[in-house]
């Protein structure tokens, strides 16, 4: 021990402390301590003053001796948690959802997708990008299930198909023809007139068909009965005269319009 050690405690050079002797055995009572943990010494002095300072260092805050029994201290919180029994797992876990429309989860993706709607165009006021809008649809789907690879050729359909896939709504803006589906039936006889008799002239077939009240057989009779007796009936040039009559039956009746 060096002479010039003190006490970690007090702070009194070790050689200026008298030791303490025991009045019966007239021997040393008490001797310094030097603290094990970090090399330390603590006086005789100061131990006997705190009994404590025997087994515990006040920088290091540690203890050498073991606990008391008699402090009664609780055994330490096992590292493992507890096994759980399938009771307690059931008991743990959240509740089911439960849909308030009481559909569940796994039909509303088995269900059947909404059927496509049928929209009759208006020329004044509907376009590609109105109709993407007032449906909810993008433009591109739009065009991809009506097979329009331009917007301007909008205006050359009656009809326009809304995919079910993005509108769910079920209802169609426009449901019926604008012109009223006594207008559209009329056009679809003069279409097939057209077709029938094979005449491209809209005029022509409108003619016919305004002749007859919208008979279509009547009309395709009449039309053939007319071309029949164009046939048997050529128109012959007058003799002495430069006017040409030899006039065709399309021409006459593009005349008569």
């Amino acid at each position: 021990m060096s002479l010039e050690e003190s006490c970690c405690t007090c702070a009194a050079f070790l050689s200026s402390i008298p030791p303490t002797y025991d009045e019966k055995t007239e021997k040393p009572a008490q001797h310094e301590r030097r603290l094990g943990c970090c090399g330390r010494v603590i006086c005789s002095r100061c131990i006997t003053d705190n009994p404590r300072f025997a087994q515990y260092c006040p920088y290091c805050q540690t203890s050498t001796a073991a606990p008391s029994p008699s402090l009664d201290l609780s055994d330490p919180p096992a590292y493992s948690p507890p096994s759980l029994t399938a009771t307690d797992i059931d008991d743990e876990l959240p509740p089911p959802y439960i849909n308030p429309e009481g559909v569940q989860v796994g039909d509303a993706k088995d269900a059947a997708p909404a059927p496509d709607v049928l929209h009759f165009i208006n020329a004044d006021r509907d376009s590609m990008s109105s109709l993407s809008l007032q449906y909810n649809v993008p433009i591109q789907a739009l065009r991809r299930a009506n097979g329009l690879y331009s917007d301007h050729l909008l205006i050359a359909r009656r009809t326009l198909l809304i995919p079910g896939e993005f509108y769910k709504g079920g209802v169609s803006l426009s449901p019926r023809p604008i012109d009223g589906e006594a207008a559209e039936a009329r056009k679809a006889k003069i279409r097939r007139w057209m077709v029938a008799c094979k005449v491209a002239e809209y005029d022509i077939a409108v003619l016919y068909m305004t002749q007859h009240d919208y008979d279509l057989d009547a009309a395709v009779h009449a039309f053939r009965d007319d071309a029949r007796w164009e046939l048997e009936h050529p128109m012959a040039r007058i003799t002495g005269k430069a006017k040409d009559t030899s006039i065709s039956f399309m021409s006459r009746l593009k005349r008569a319009l």
